[in-house]
């Protein structure tokens, strides 16, 4: 019997990294299905090519989801709790924009997260950081009129993912978009910017175009950064197109 395979190292995976990057990025900006340095895509991608077929008619006009049932309360990750949670209270707002630029009004976003700790509420989650009582890490909004959305939390931890040895995700928020149609759908994440761990990161570094790396980042925000109580971050999200924000999955 052969012994059992070591997890890579850091440098191992980097170099894997590097060697990734220097692929033609897909055309539209989304990472491949498969990305060696990334394990787990290995048994949860497709080995033949996909079979494309022309959207429906109700894929390209049917409603997702609507505005029944979202109190303002669910974009506040701060207040579902009695009391307040530790860590960094932050403003994350932009807006939501189709491939034309035109806004996506009253469409529903979720976002979970990891505390200020980086762990998460979730029984999978056993790593040794401790749980917040007060920080559950999952909320709603909907778009306005303009397209825009804002959340309150906290701004969640680096934690280990086990992908390689000393392997550690950047501080990030996911994102569910359903946008006006099926085609629109989009699993994403934030990040935040000047992170060190961006260069290690698998996930991150799957989206192997620049520019597009760049649309994952928010930027800080001095406008919205409300004095002595939180500072603001600005991202927006472009459901499709040449400019569409990349899925970015864990």
């Amino acid at each position: 019997m052969s012994a059992p395979q070591q997890p890579a190292t850091q440098r191992e995976v980097s170099v894997e990294i590097a060697a990734a990057a220097g692929a033609p990025p897909r055309p539209d900006g989304h990472p491949d299905r498969a990305y060696a340095p990334y394990r787990s895509t290995a048994l949860r991608s497709p080995h033949q090519p996909l079979v494309v077929s022309p959207p429906s008619l109700t894929e390209l006009a049917a409603p997702v989801f609507g505005a029944r049932d979202v109190a303002p309360i669910e974009a506040d990750l701060t207040r579902h709790h009695a009391g307040e949670p530790l860590g960094e209270r932050i403003i994350v707002t932009g807006r939501v924009l189709d491939g034309d630029g035109r806004p996506v009004r009253n469409q529903l976003l979720e976002i979970w997260q990891a505390n200020a700790s980086g762990r998460y509420r979730h029984d999978g989650d056993q790593h040794p950081a401790p749980l917040d009582p007060n920080f559950t890490g999952g909320g709603r909004a909907l778009t306005d009129d303009d397209g825009r959305y804002r959340f309150v939390t906290i701004k969640p931890g680096a934690y280990p993912w086990r992908n390689h040895t000393n392997a550690w995700r950047p501080a990030h928020i996911h994102f569910s978009l359903f946008g006006t149609a099926f085609t629109q759908r989009l699993v994403t994440q934030m990040y935040f910017p000047g992170d060190p761990l961006f260069g290690l990161d698998p996930i991150f570094q799957s989206v192997t175009d620049e520019k597009a790396q760049q649309r994952l980042v928010a930027t800080y925000d001095h406008d919205v950064t409300q004095p002595e109580w939180a500072l603001g971050y600005s991202w927006d999200i472009v459901l499709d197109g040449a400019h569409a924000t990349p899925e970015d999955r864990d």
